[in-house]
């Protein structure tokens, strides 16, 4: 598997389409790296040269375009920021809720996660009766 910025793209796919796993990039970025390279987005992950593979890592370095971990990173310090300065959508964040104005009457489970049963009755054990307090021989 070919390694491109520490992620192993699959190399049964086509290039356009395996460089799309790397976080924070697209079809249309992908595209136009390739183009801009001159690498032909048909051509599959496993027939690329070690050299090509080098010039995306090289491209994707210096074009100043966050991916993955910076990415991931400057993302969640936004979503920091807005909770600590006490933001609308960032105490939607703090409670697991939707923060763009979705209902939560209804649906919303992806955020608030499975339904809770609270309503179930809660039904004590009984114990059984205790044999007598002498052990058999």
């Amino acid at each position: 598997m070919p390694r491109v910025l520490g992620v192993d793209i699959p190399k049964e796919k086509r290039i356009e389409i395996s460089l799309t796993y790397l976080y924070g990039m697209g079809r249309a970025l992908s595209n136009k790296i390739l183009k801009d390279i001159n690498i032909d987005p048909a051509k599959r992950a496993k027939d690329l040269s070690e050299e090509e593979v080098a010039r995306i890592t090289n491209t994707l370095q210096k074009g100043g375009i966050k991916l993955e971990g910076d990415l991931r990173r400057d993302i969640s310090q936004n979503i920091k920021r807005l909770m600590d300065i006490g933001s609308w959508r960032g105490s939607r964040h703090k409670k697991g809720l939707p923060a763009r104005g979705q209902r939560t009457r209804t649906n919303a489970r992806t955020r608030k996660g499975p339904r809770r049963r609270g309503n179930m009755a809660i039904v004590k054990k009984t114990e059984p009766a205790k044999a007598s307090a002498k052990p058999a021989k």
